[in-house]
């Protein structure tokens, strides 16, 4: 049984550097290389593909990944840069911020590279990447136990996150203004929509999600930013203070950490770009490249603006009003406070 998951196991690193033509209807019980010259120089495109839904299909283009991208490298968490900034100051969450957003495009780009850097070879999984980089006992040592943590810590954010907007969505719609459903109800509730996503064939089949997503993370950020700066500077500033009161260890390695979490994406990059397609003239790389570009400029837009903005209108007192689940609704109640 090992011998054979091992092999299975192997066959999903021998992925094709061709075109993205369409695999054998079915899967077979013993995966083998599929020949190029029998399947129109496909070079190594394996029935065992079809059995990874993320990377299925090879259909994908620059304005899939582009969104992809979006939406997973713009969330909530971009709503806490201005809490940052209250702990840090001008000057130190400035540095901070702009190195983190450099060093995130670093290793990005470093991604975007490993994903072929062995010819014939698409290395779609970040344990495959870990695999290819130490060996195989020490890169499953590496790559396991931070992926299973990263994917369980996600998923509990998700459904914590999720759970908790349904819920203030149901309290808004009430007419009672309370919600009808418990928080673990929605809990369940979001996590039955999140397995009904699941269902779906393969990652370019959500690109109408990744579309909205993208859009309403753009939209939730540009509202934010443009409130403090579209009313009156005198009345917004007023008792604004920008001292950072609090200079213990704690409080400055949480605004950092803060700075951190926004940081997001880096654990799909490999996924987005093993739904493009890639041969010797036009690798992935190139298209999506060009597709991190587009994206971290929109991610840049979003991210710089706002949390210059929301800090300069309300100073230290965004990190005493805020919370993590309801911060939108607390920076537009301090804006309406301000009025």
């Amino acid at each position: 049984m090992s011998i054979a998951l091992g092999n299975l196991f192997d066959l999903e690193s021998q992925e094709s550097g061709g075109s993205p033509l369409f695999m054998s209807p079915a899967p077979s019980t013993d995966p083998q290389p599929i020949s190029g010259e029998k399947n129109g120089g496909d070079g190594g495109r394996i029935p065992v593909e079809e059995w990874l839904p993320i990377t299925e299909s090879r259909k994908g283009n620059v304005y899939t990944a582009t969104f992809h991208l979006l939406c997973s490298g713009i969330g909530l968490q971009v709503i806490l840069l201005p809490a940052a900034f209250a702990a840090l100051g001008w000057v130190w969450g400035t540095i901070i911020l702009t190195v983190g957003f450099v060093w995130k495009l670093y290793t990005t780009w470093l991604l975007v590279q490993l994903h072929e850097a062995v010819p014939g070879i698409r290395i779609s999984r970040y344990v495959r990447l870990a695999i290819a980089s130490f060996g195989v006992k020490l890169g499953k040592l590496l790559g396991i136990f931070p992926v299973m943590y990263l994917s369980g810590g996600a998923c509990t954010i998700l459904v914590i996150t999720g759970g908790k907007s349904i819920q203030q969505l149901l309290q808004i719609m009430s007419d009672d203004n309370t919600a009808p459903l418990t928080s673990v109800q929605c809990f369940l509730v979001f996590s039955c929509i999140a397995m009904i996503m699941s269902q779906f064939p393969n990652l370019n089949s959500l690109f109408g999600v990744s579309l909205i997503g993208a859009f309403m993370g753009i939209a939730y950020c540009t509202v934010i930013w443009i409130l403090p700066v579209a009313s009156d500077s005198q009345r917004t500033q007023v008792s604004v203070s920008y001292a950072t009161m609090d200079k213990s260890f704690v409080h400055i390695f949480n605004a950092i950490g803060l700075i951190a979490l926004v940081y997001r994406g880096n654990n799909l990059v490999l996924e987005i770009q093993g739904t493009l397609p890639s041969d010797s003239k036009n690798p992935s790389c190139k298209t999506m490249w060009r597709a991190v570009m587009i994206s971290h400029a929109l991610v840049a837009i979003c991210m710089f603006p706002l949390t210059f903005a929301v800090y300069w209108a309300y100073g230290d007192k965004v990190y005493v009003k805020t919370k993590h689940y309801s911060i939108f609704c607390r920076c537009i109640c301090l804006h309406l406070h301000f009025e």
